[in-house]
């Protein structure tokens, strides 16, 4: 055998390794991106179940409102609301009322301190969320 035929010979493994190492890298590239892209999807998701959580809780607020003012007490306590329409749909919203009165002008007038929370999903799971509003209703003129 001729020397160059056994310096080609010692070569043929370099090839081999090189392609390996290739392919190793560029599947653990795929994978990070796999990674991130799920990530931004999560977070995408979370800030969508935000927003519809606030939605909610302000819906929430509005109930309390009208049942405050319409009836002129926080007496009507409900029970949590369940929401099962369109986006606030699985939705569960607890509201809370405290009345005051405050005199203007020596007249006595009630306001209402509401409060909703709304909450979707079981907590320490990745799709729970919860949020809070607070509001001061009054029918003074």
């Amino acid at each position: 055998m001729s020397s160059r035929a056994r310096a080609n010979r010692g070569q043929d493994g370099v090839a081999l390794i090189v392609a390996l190492f290739v392919i190793v890298v560029l599947a653990g590239l795929g994978l990070f991106a796999m990674r991130v892209g799920n990530g931004q999807q999560q977070s995408v998701n979370l800030d969508l179940l935000s927003a519809r959580a606030d939605a909610a809780a302000a819906a929430g607020i509005e109930f309390g409102a009208n049942q405050a003012l319409r009836h002129g007490s926080c007496a009507l306590a409900p029970p949590p609301l369940s929401l099962n329409q369109a986006a606030l749909k699985g939705f569960s919203v607890q509201v809370s009322c405290t009345a005051n009165t405050y005199r203007v002008n020596g007249v006595p007038y009630p306001v209402y301190a509401i409060t909703a929370t709304a909450t979707r999903g079981v907590y320490g799971k990745p799709e729970y969320v919860s949020r809070q509003l607070s509001r001061t209703v009054n029918n003074i003129p």
